[in-house]
C-alpha cells in the first residue's frame, strides 16, 4: 500500500537519547488526558526509571496511561518497571509473552518493534529508540546513535488510530486479562507546520510490505544521492538491485552500519553481502564509537525516513514496526548532515582490498551466519525468493 501522505506538520528530528528523553518526559510530564507508549525494549536502568517516574505521576493525576512491551525484547519487565507502573494504575500489556524461552516456534519471531509514543493526541514520538540507558558501556566513546522525531499537525490523526487499534488487537487477544482502553483525547489535527508526511507500518495483514516498498520507491527513484544508516543490514535481492543499479547510474550511495558485534549472527551474516555491494559501487561505512542502532535514510535531499524498521528479513518481513516518511528539503538536510558527521567523524570504510585481507575463518563464519537467517526465515515461515541469496 502506498504512503499517504497529510500536509501541514510539524516534524522535529531527535537524535540520540540525550535529545529523546527530555522531550518525552516533558510531553509526559504535560499529559492531562492519555498517554500511549510502545517499545519493543523496556529495560531497567537509570534511564527508563525516570521514564517510569513520569508514567507514574501521570496516572496518579488522572491521566490515562498504556503501556505496551514485547515479550521478547522485554522479558523481565514485569517483574521490574512493570510492577511499579501497575501499581500506579498503569494499563500494562505484554506483546506475545515468552512462555517457553528455549522453544524455537514458528511465529516466535512476529515482534512487537515499533517505538511510538502518543500524548493527548497532541504530539507523537516515533523512531528507533527504546526505553533503554543510551551508554552502553563505559568503554564506549559515545552513545549509541539512534534517532527519533516528534510530529504534531495532521499526521496525528493517522498515528493515534494506528496506537488505539493495536492496543484493542492486544487487549482481545490476552483472554486472560481483559485490559481497559480508557479515557482517549481526540487527536490534533490542526496545521502545526508546513511539512509532508506520512506514518507506513508494517504487519502481518494489510501492510506486509509497505515499508519496504517505500525503501524501494525512493531509492529507484534516486537521481543524486542515497544515504542511509541501519543498525541491522540484511536486504533481500529486490533492495541490493535497486541499491547496486542507483549507484550504477551515477547516484551516490553510502550506507553505515554497525561497526561493533552486538549480536554475532546479525553481524556476521551482514559482511557477507559487503562484497558484492562493493563491487556494485556502494559506500559501506561501519560506525565503532559505540553501538549503531538508527534506522534512517535521506534521498536526494529532499525525501527522508525515521523509524523502527531495519533493513532486514526479521524487519520487514516479520515484525510490527513503524516508520515515517517525510517529504520536506530541511528536514532530510538536516537528518543527512548528521549521518554525514558520523560517517565522516566515526565512520570507517570498508574496501575491497579489506575484504580480501580477511582470513577464511571470517569469511566462512560470514557465510555461515548467512544462511543460519535464511534457515531461521524458513522455519519463521518465509521463503521468500528474495532472501534465497
Amino acid at each position: 500500500m502506498k504512503p499517504v501522505f497529510s500536509a501541514g506538520n510539524r516534524i522535529t528530528l531527535l537524535e540520540t537519547g540525550s535529545g529523546y528523553f527530555p522531550a518525552l518526559i516533558a510531553a509526559i510530564d504535560g499529559a492531562q488526558v492519555e498517554v500511549h507508549l510502545e517499545s519493543y525494549i523496556y529495560a531497567d536502568d537509570a534511564t527508563s526509571r525516570s521514564v517510569t517516574q513520569a508514567l507514574v505521576r501521570a496516572a496518579q493525576r488522572g491521566v490515562s496511561v498504556h503501556v505496551m512491551v514485547d515479550g521478547f525484547g522485554s522479558p523481565d519487565f514485569l517483574s521490574a518497571p512493570g510492577y511499579a507502573l501497575i501499581a500506579a494504575g498503569v494499563q500494562v500489556l505484554v506483546y506475545r509473552p515468552e512462555v517457553a524461552r528455549l522453544r524455537l516456534r514458528r511465529h516466535r519471531l512476529r515482534r512487537l518493534h515499533r517505538k511510538v509514543a502518543m500524548i493527548d493526541g497532541r504530539i507523537a514520538f516515533i523512531g528507533g529508540i527504546n526505553i533503554i540507558e543510551d551508554v552502553v558501556a563505559p568503554e564506549m566513546t559515545a552513545p549509541r546513535l539512534d534517532y527519533a522525531i516528534a510530529v504534531e499537525g495532521p499526521l496525528l490523526a493517522t498515528i493515534h488510530r494506528a496506537a488505539h487499534h493495536l492496543w484493542r488487537l492486544v487487549r482481545w487477544a490476552n483472554f486472560r486479562r481483559r485490559v481497559a482502553e480508557g479515557a482517549t483525547a481526540s487527536p490534533q489535527v490542526q496545521p502545526a507546520g508546513e511539512i509532508d508526511a506520512a506514518f507506513v507500518v508494517r504487519d502481518n495483514l494489510r501492510h506486509r510490505r509497505d515499508i519496504e516498498e517505500a525503501y524501494l520507491d525512493a531509492i529507484e527513484a534516486a537521481q543524486n544521492e542515497v544515504v542511509l544508516a541501519s543498525a541491522y543490514f540484511l536486504p533481500g535481492r529486490r533492495i541490493r538491485r535497486a541499491l547496486i543499479d542507483a549507484a550504477a547510474r551515477g547516484v551516490r550511495v553510502v550506507v553505515l552500519l554497525q561497526g561493533r558485534v552486538e549480536y554475532v549472527l546479525q553481524h556476521y551474516a551482514t559482511q557477507a553481502l559487503y562484497g558484492s555491494l562493493i563491487a556494485g559501487g556502494v559506500a559501506i561505512h561501519e560506525y565503532r564509537p559505540s553501538f549503531l542502532h538508527a534506522k534512517v535514510a535521506v534521498v536526494d535531499g529532499h525525501w527522508a525516513t525515521v523509524g523502527s524498521s531495519n533493513i532486514d528479513p526479521f524487519s520487514l518481513l516479520m515484525a510490527r514496526e513503524a516508520n515515517v516518511i517525510v517529504r520536506d528539503t530541511g528536514f532530510a538536510a538536516e537528518l543527512r548532515a548528521s549521518l554525514e558527521r558520523a560517517i565522516t567523524n566515526d565512520g570507517v570504510e570498508i574496501r575491497a582490498d579489506d575484504l580480501r585481507k580477511r582470513s577464511l575463518l571470517t569469511r566462512a563464519a560470514c557465510w555461515l551466519a548467512y544462511s543460519a537467517v535464511r534457515i531461521a526465515v524458513g522455519i519463521a515461515g518465509y521463503r521468500s525468493g528474495d532472501y534465497r541469496g
